[in-house]
């Protein structure tokens, strides 16, 4: 399960650094890697990016437990 964890972390980290382009300079640098953003691969790379951040809505009760934890 750590492995998962890891995986969706990098992969919103790359989703995160994209809309950052996105919205900073109009960049979509997935696409642009893949061919724009209604290529095959473009989309799967959304897709996967969505599904992780979808996964990591399970992280907010650990964290919370963490930080309470912490706190006492």
């Amino acid at each position: 399960m750590k492995a998962l964890s890891m995986v969706a972390l990098v992969l919103l980290i790359i989703g995160g650094l994209n809309w950052l382009l996105v919205g900073l300079f109009r960049y979509d640098l997935v696409g642009a890697i893949f061919g724009g953003q209604e290529a095959t691969l473009a989309r799967v790379v959304y897709t996967l990016v969505g599904i992780c951040a979808l996964y990591a809505l399970t992280f907010i009760p650990k964290v919370g437990l963490l930080q309470h934890h912490h706190s006492q």
